[in-house]
């Protein structure tokens, strides 16, 4: 068979074909599997459609690949809590912070919220970090009230002294800065030094068209000529920076990836690293701890000339070996917050997929005339939808209230503070556990190392603050879990 002779057919037919699927479209746009109409054209009606979308990673983030895992306790439980027991659940691919916020990445925030709210003295002391958390009253502590999130020689530490909900703040902060940066790099917007009051950006005031911008601001131009400000459907804004949920954070810091072979897990892990030791075996660095905890009592350093973890107290964010998805001290430094609401039956209240509990379904408030409400930051101002507040969810229902009869009909509605003792009478016994308490693990400089395995959890009212407490910031992926 002459196959010089077919080879011009044979690429005929394949154009043919391929132009019937719509891949040589007029204009070499997509076509509708619908209807056969071509996508993004001016004479079919500018049919939106944005085909191989593939996020891009924000700054600072890490790709996590999700998948099945043991979620809970892997060692003795020597706070004897029984609020931890093991149980398998699936966490969905995300994104990570590399490392753990610093006081410079921190700075940043209170620095342009003094700049574009000038004067505003309780705006900026509502974010600032607490430095009184460096204060103990037998020890000399005072050069770290004045210096550690202030001076330079700081920058690259853990920021710590921030509540759970300044955490959240910077999170909300960053998200729109991050975008706002993406704009700019693709000349949508240019930057606006004067931003003030109510003309600033946020990317949910952009969505809705409320931010007006500076001179110069050019919106997307489509085929048919005309042009107008991105939506989000166009995907080119980011997701929200947010707090890693309890589980999320557990799976990142485990990082079992390296330890699979196809879908068996080989080894489990105690720490985020293979093996139960807490030093180095190689050669180069044998002997160094692997982690910045407490060694022993009173030794949180080691010896003057070989100082085994080289930090007194915290250390800068990139020290020591990062795990196999490449995350920075998952493991001690400093503890970090959860996005998960604290509750001691958390694995028996739980979702196989993506457990959290925390969720508040919140929605736009409007005015009389169906205008968006905005605050006088130029905020959107958001309204919890009525019953859908599920922090509490099951707290104090027949099946979770322990009652001192045997009428559990007449137990229906009790709350969370009927079913967790609160009593503020001096002296009073009075449980820690509300809607306002918040989880937060993985070790500190202060910590003795039962706490870096990261199975364990501890908590914290959302408004408190510690010394050894940070936070890092996560990102949902969105599609497919790694990408087809």
């Amino acid at each position: 068979m002459n196959w010089s002779k077919l080879k011009p057919l044979f690429i005929v037919s394949i154009a043919a074909i391929m132009s019937g699927c719509g891949l040589f479209g007029k204009g070499g746009g997509e076509s509708s599997r619908t209807t056969g109409w071509e996508y993004n054209a001016e004479e079919t009606g500018n049919i939106p459609n944005i085909s191989g979308y593939e996020q891009e990673t924000g700054p600072g983030l890490v790709f996590v690949q999700g998948g099945t895992f043991s979620m809970g306790r892997v060692d003795q439980d020597v706070m004897y809590r029984n609020d931890n027991f093991p149980r398998r659940v699936t966490v969905a691919s995300f994104y990570l912070d590399e490392t753990e916020v610093s006081n410079q990445d921190y700075r940043e925030f209170t620095h342009w919220t003094g700049r574009v709210y000038p004067g505003d003295v309780a705006k900026l002391k509502a974010i600032t970090p607490d430095s009184s958390v460096w204060r103990e009253e037998l020890a000399y502590n005072e050069p770290y009230v004045n210096n550690y999130f202030r001076h330079p020689a700081y920058s690259d530490y853990p920021v710590v002294g921030v509540t759970w909900e300044q955490a959240e703040a910077y999170c909300e902060w960053r998200t729109d800065r991050v975008n706002e940066q993406v704009l700019v790099d693709k000349g949508i917007l240019a930057h606006d030094n004067s931003q003030t009051g109510q003309n600033i950006y946020t990317t949910d005031t952009y969505l809705t068209g409320l931010y007006e911008g500076s001179a110069g601001d050019k919106p997307i131009e489509l085929d048919d000529g005309t042009s107008r400000r991105p939506k989000w459907e166009d995907g080119i804004l980011l997701p929200n920076y947010r707090l890693p949920t309890e589980a999320e954070w557990e799976y990142a810091a485990y990082g079992l990836i390296g330890n699979t072979d196809g879908e068996l897990l080989t080894d489990r892990k105690i720490y985020p690293w293979n093996g139960s030791y807490l030093r180095q075996d190689k050669k180069k660095e044998k002997g160094r701890l692997k982690a910045n905890f407490v060694r022993g009592r009173g030794d949180m350093m080691g010896m003057a000339g070989a100082l085994n973890d080289n930090a007194d107290i915290s250390a800068p964010i990139f020290s020591y070996e990062p795990n196999d998805y490449g995350l920075y001290c998952m493991a001690g430094n400093v503890n970090e917050w959860v996005s998960d609401v604290y509750r001691p039956m958390s694995l028996q209240d739980i979702e196989e997929f993506n457990p959290y509990r925390g969720n508040v379904i919140t929605e736009y408030r409007r005015d009389a005339n169906g205008e968006l409400v905005r605050n006088e930051y130029g905020e959107l101002v958001k309204d919890t939808i009525e019953n859908m507040d599920y922090r509490n969810i099951l707290d104090g229902d027949p099946n979770s209230q322990i009652i001192e009869d045997n009428n559990w009909n007449a137990h229906q509605n009790n709350t969370t503070e009927g079913m967790y003792i609160q009593d503020e009478r001096p002296g009073a016994f009075s449980s820690l556990i509300s809607d306002e308490v918040r989880v937060y693990k993985g070790g500190s400089w202060q910590d003795r190392p039962y706490w870096m395995n990261p199975g364990t959890r501890r908590y914290l009212e959302q408004t408190k603050a510690q010394r050894d407490l940070g936070f890092r910031c996560a990102m949902t992926r969105v599609g497919s879990p790694e990408g087809f």
